[in-house]
């Protein structure tokens, strides 16, 4: 399995951006592709999730009602939909992905893709 995470960039607060993860390769019917960030000096954390089976969503608490994860099974694409951008949105965003049981923690994801930039500015 191969993801190519895309669309990060440089915006000012308040703004909004829409990262895409697109996965080659196996395809999973369980399991799901999670989103997570870090920012420099800090721990990697999860961002997001959903889920292949039943497309059931996770976020953490500061991003609720900010961001929405979805995914176009087409186009074997999940997106992330980020908007009210905030300066601590600023990090390394990742989508990593499993055909296991997923979650918030990083270690349960197989698959990571290599990561594209988001820089917020106040």
């Amino acid at each position: 399995v191969q993801l190519q995470a895309s669309g990060g960039g440089l915006v000012q607060a308040g703004a909004c951006l829409r990262l895409s993860c697109v996965a080659s390769g196996r395809t999973f019917s369980s399991g799901g592709m999670g989103w997570f960030r870090q920012a420099p000096g800090k721990e990697r954390e999860f961002v997001a999730a959903i889920s292949w089976s039943d497309g059931r969503t996770y976020y953490r608490d500061s991003v609720k009602g900010r961001f929405t994860v979805s995914r176009d099974d087409a186009k074997n694409t999940v997106y992330l939909q980020m908007t009210s951008l905030k300066p601590e949105d600023t990090a390394v965003y990742y989508c990593a992905t499993t055909g296991r049981s997923f979650g918030s923690v990083a270690s349960l994801y197989d698959y990571w893709g290599l990561g594209t930039q988001v820089t917020v500015s106040s």
